[in-house]
C-alpha cells in the first residue's frame, strides 16, 4: 500500500480569474453546474452540509440540492434528524460542492430556513413511491436495532398508505439563504484560484480573491 504521505495530484484543469468570473455569484454556479452536468460528473448535485451542535460541535453530512435561484438552495430531509435538531437550535449552515473531475470546489454559508407547505408536498409527490413510505419508515439519526426493524416498518407503511403517502409532518426542505461564495479552481504548484463573494449591508456582492 502507497504511503498516504507520497499522495500527490497537480491540478491542471483550468483557471478562475476576475475578468471571466461572473458578478453575481449565483451566476458564476449556475454556470460551473451547468459544466459539470455537460461533464457527466457523477452526482453533481451531491453536497456536503455542515451545521453546528450543543457545545459549538460541528458535524457533516451529504444531501442532495434539489433547486437553486436567487432565494437560496433547497435540500429536503427529515426535521428530526441531527442536522434538523441542529438547525433548529442554530439556523446556520455551509455548504460544500466537490467536483473531482474539474478540479473544482464551492463553498457557500449563509442562514438556513424550512420549506414547507404545497413547495414540499409538491417535491414529495415527486419522488419515487420507495422513497416515501422510507420518509415514514425512517426515524433518521435514531439508534435502531437491526435492518429487519427498518424494513418492517417500510412494510407496515406501505399497506397503511398504498400508492398516496401523504408527507410526513416530521419531513420537508430547508433552503440555505447565502452570504458568502467562494469559488475554488485547482492549479498547478497548489497556487490555486480562489475567488470569494460576500453580501454587502446594501445587498450588492463583494468579490475578491484568496490566497490559497
Amino acid at each position: 500500500m502507497k504511503h498516504i504521505s507520497g499522495i500527490r495530484k497537480s491540478y491542471e484543469k483550468g483557471e478562475l480569474d476576475e475578468s471571466s468570473s461572473h458578478n453575481e455569484p449565483l451566476d458564476q454556479f449556475r454556470h460551473w453546474f451547468q459544466q459539470a452536468l455537460d461533464a457527466g460528473v457523477p452526482e453533481p448535485n451531491a453536497m456536503t452540509v455542515a451545521t453546528v451542535g450543543d457545545g459549538g460541535r460541528p458535524s457533516t453530512r451529504i444531501v442532495l440540492i434539489k433547486e437553486f435561484d436567487a432565494s437560496g438552495l433547497v435540500w429536503y430531509t427529515n426535521y428530526l434528524s441531527r442536522k434538523g435538531r441542529e438547525l433548529a437550535a442554530n439556523p446556520f449552515a455551509a455548504l460544500q460542492f466537490h467536483w473531482v473531475e474539474l478540479e473544482r470546489v464551492v463553498r457557500i454559508e449563509g442562514r438556513v430556513e424550512k420549506v414547507e407547505g404545497e413547495p414540499a408536498d409538491e417535491y414529495y409527490r415527486s419522488r419515487p413511491l420507495a422513497s416515501r413510505i422510507g420518509a415514514w419508515a425512517s426515524e433518521q439519526s435514531q439508534p435502531i436495532a437491526s435492518r429487519a426493524v427498518l424494513v418492517a416498518r417500510a412494510a407496515e407503511y406501505g399497506l397503511k398508505y398504498g400508492l398516496s403517502p401523504p408527507r410526513p409532518p416530521h419531513w420537508g426542505g430547508y433552503r440555505l439563504r447565502p452570504d458568502y461564495w467562494e469559488f475554488w479552481q485547482g492549479r498547478p504548484s497548489r497556487l490555486h484560484d480562489r475567488l470569494v463573494y460576500r453580501l454587502q449591508a446594501d445587498g450588492h456582492w463583494q468579490r475578491e480573491r484568496l490566497s490559497p
